[in-house]
This record gives C-alpha cells, sequence and structure tokens, in this order.
C-alpha cells in the first residue's frame, strides 16, 4: 500500500500562488498513491475555488473514497485536514485537539483536529496537523497517543517539528519513522528549496516498510512524504 502525506496550502500553486486543483493530482499521481493524507484543506465555503477541497482532489487524481475533517473556520470557509483512498472507508471520526488554555506561546494559534479513518483492508489511518507553538503540539501528541491503534495504524501529517525534537518522543516509542529508510537527510519545506523536515509517516511497529521518500515535487508549499508498507 502507498502512503502520502501532502499538505497542499488549501491547493495552492507554490509558484503561481493561485488555487491549482490540476497541478495537486497531478502530484499524487506521480506518486502513484493508494491512500493520501491532506492537510490545509478547505470544506464549505462561499467562494468556489475554497469549496470542497477533498472531494475535488479525490476526483482528479482517481481515489474515489474521500472524508473531511473539520478543525477550525476560517475567513474563507470551514479547514481542516481531508482523505482520499483507493480503498474503501469503513468509518471515519473526527477528533478535537484541546485549544490550550492559557496560552503560552508566541505563534500564530488555530484550533486542531484529529482524522482517524479505517479502512476496507483492517488498517486504520491518522491525519493529523500540528500547531506551531509547544502547548499546541503537546496537546495534539495526546490526542495522537490516545487513538493510536497497536497494530495495522498509520500515522501522518504535517508535525511543524524536525525530526530530533522530544515533542515527538511519545509517538516514537509506539511508532516507527519511514524515514528510517532515507539514505540521504531529505527535507520537506519548502517545497523548492526544502530547509526542514516537518512532514512524516509513522506506523506501528507490526508494519513493514518497503521504501520511503520525499520526492522532488513543488506543488503546494510542502514537498510530500510518501511511502510503501507490505500488506
Amino acid at each position: 500500500m502507498k502512503i502520502m502525506s501532502f499538505n497542499t496550502q488549501s491547493c495552492t500553486n507554490y509558484i503561481t500562488q493561485e488555487i491549482d486543483y490540476e497541478i495537486m493530482a497531478d502530484a499524487i499521481k506521480k506518486c502513484d498513491a493508494d491512500i493520501v493524507g491532506l492537510n490545509e484543506i478547505h470544506e464549505l465555503s462561499e467562494m468556489e475555488n475554497y469549496s470542497f477541497q477533498t472531494r475535488k482532489l479525490s476526483e482528479k487524481s482517481g481515489l474515489p473514497y474521500y472524508k473531511f475533517c473539520h478543525a477550525c473556520t476560517l475567513e474563507e470557509g470551514t479547514f481542516g485536514n481531508g482523505f482520499i483512498s483507493k480503498i474503501p472507508i469503513v468509518s471515519a471520526e473526527v477528533i478535537g485537539v484541546p485549544d490550550p488554555d492559557p496560552k503560552t506561546g508566541n505563534q500564530y494559534y488555530e484550533t486542531r483536529a484529529l482524522l482517524k479513518v479505517k479502512l476496507e483492508n483492517g488498517y486504520t489511518i491518522l491525519v493529523i496537523h500540528f500547531g506551531l507553538n509547544k502547548d499546541e503540539q503537546l496537546n495534539a501528541v495526546n490526542t495522537v497517543v490516545n487513538n493510536l491503534e497497536n497494530e495495522k495504524c498509520i500515522l501522518m501529517g504535517d508535525f511543524n517539528v524536525e525530526p530530533d525534537n522530544e515533542v515527538l518522543n511519545p509517538i516514537r516509542e509506539k511508532m516507527k519513522d519511514s524515514s528510517d529508510l532515507y539514505t540521504e537527510n531529505l527535507l520537506s519545506f519548502p517545497s523548492d528549496k526544502p530547509k526542514k523536515r516537518i512532514d512524516y509517516i509513522f506506523a506501528s511497529k507490526d508494519v513493514e516498510f518497503i521504501s520511503a521518500d520525499i520526492p522532488p515535487i513543488v506543488a503546494a508549499d510542502h514537498r510530500p512524504a510518501v511511502a510503501e508498507i507490505r500488506l
């Protein structure tokens, strides 16, 4: 099963800064993904370009099953994570990440949510987008860890932290990182000249990774993370 984690920045073409579904779908096709976790996706909006983005990517990329995860509402409309798949979805759950109270960071805050999907093949897929502040990130980690399955579980998304950040330790204790297969220090952000890796695909320890990569695709502001597992 080929897995792809992709922060689409609302399906914004990184070069033209225009909404561009074709370039996003082309990136997904190039990666030959069976399932895709999407970050920064809009759903309900009065602006056509921002409406039903998960469904549009599903249709254009040929992955017929999809689910949107509402995390918050921005000026453009409802916003969050998405999931598209060749494999039928059995169930899906949106799990809110608690907002820090009080907020102790000095960067932009945004309410986050975890998308938990169960597939017909028995796998559980978690899609997350961490915040920028450590208190947000710790709440996200706790939410993720409380929803992990011991077997046949995949976690992916934009974690907004680099690999050596201790915030990831509770996840690393329970899961393996696909980047262990990288033969070089592959980076994911920004997509044209990446300086850091903040996009990840993790799996429960029973899962066998066959390959993993961050292909040099410039579509959104992040490069996609890709991994293949043995079913």
